[in-house]
């Protein structure tokens, strides 16, 4: 049986892993703030696509070093914010044929996991979800849910295709490609514009953003493509439109970037934002638009008092 253990099991980590263990494999977890609730009752998973399902994991763990046995697949599904070191969270869980797949967001984050386990199959992964965590043990999906993974720094191996077949018996679309990177860009282009805008303008849902201010969001999503493009990941010339009408088409959301503020936790503005700036001032590219709502979130953290 394949082995999976899930390293955050927040929203995305726990809704990832109950789909790889309705297809057969043996799913563990580390969560911390939800640790006595989900030992207790496991999770409950509320799909508006899929349904609803209970997922008990097979070890439900505070640290990684806790986990018994060797993991054919390390999920690392945290939040990538200042302070956490990826490598050393997971290293203590890391055996000699476990394949690290990271499913976050941010772009240029993927060297870290190159260097750190040079050694292991490294997995960049990405999540195209509206997925929220609504309570201890309770996850809310609703909708899409596509996921993308291919090997760094390029490829696609036996055991990328195999998960990427997993996933796809448990009801989610994923694709794996050769070119991973280029996905971390066509994500950036919803991420850069929605989350901290939903920050910025006191809490409004993805929906109101769009509706009152379309140029200025299309004016974000034009700058991440120009960036893509100059760092050598071009994207298809309609994927701005597609973000757009898809963005339409979807539920009012309350983006993670939200939730993270109003909760008090660190927020993700440097591999979103950041990352991105400084890769257009690598390469020469002006990106007005972007440099401003980055200056605006630096403040706002420094008002909340938690830089980064």
């Amino acid at each position: 049986m394949i082995k999976v253990l899930v390293v955050g099991a927040g929203a995305v980590g726990a809704f990832y892993g109950s789909l790889l263990a309705k297809a057969g494999a043996e799913v563990s977890v580390v969560c911390r703030s939800d640790y006595a609730e989900v030992k207790r009752h496991g999770f409950s998973i509320d799909s508006q696509p899929l349904g609803r399902w209970n997922f008990t994991p097979a070890q439900v763990l505070k640290d990684v070093a806790d986990f018994e046995g060797a993991a054919d697949y390390i999920l690392l599904c945290t939040k990538v914010v200042p302070g956490l070191d990826r490598a050393a969270l997971i290293a203590p869980a890391v055996a000699e044929n476990t394949a690290i797949v990271f499913i976050q967001n941010g772009v240029e984050i993927e060297q870290e996991m190159q260097d750190a386990f040079p050694d292991n199959e490294v997995i960049s992964g990405l999540a195209f979800i509206c997925c929220n965590r609504v309570s201890p043990g309770n996850i809310v999906h609703l909708a899409y849910g596509r996921l993308a993974l291919g090997n760094l720094p390029n490829g696609v191996s036996r055991k990328t295709a195999q998960l990427c077949e997993l996933f796809n018996q448990s009801g989610i679309k994923c694709n794996a490609g050769e070119n991973i990177v280029t996905g971390r860009w066509q994500k950036c282009v919803w991420n850069a514009p929605f989350n901290p805008l939903s920050v910025l303008s006191g809490g409004l849902l993805t929906l109101d953003i769009l509706q009152a201010q379309e140029v200025f969001v299309r004016g974000i999503m034009q700058e991440v493509c120009a960036i893509a493009a100059a760092c050598g990941h071009p994207l298809s010339e309609n994927t701005v439109n597609i973000n757009i009408e898809n963005t339409y088409a979807m539920p009012p959301y309350k983006t993670s970037m939200l939730l993270d503020y109003e909760n008090g936790q660190p927020m993700e503005t440097e591999v979103i934002l950041g990352n991105a700036v400084r890769a257009a001032q690598r390469v020469g590219i002006a990106v007005p638009h972007m440099e401003s709502v980055y200056a605006l979130m630096k403040l706002r953290e420094l008002k909340l008092g938690s830089p980064s």
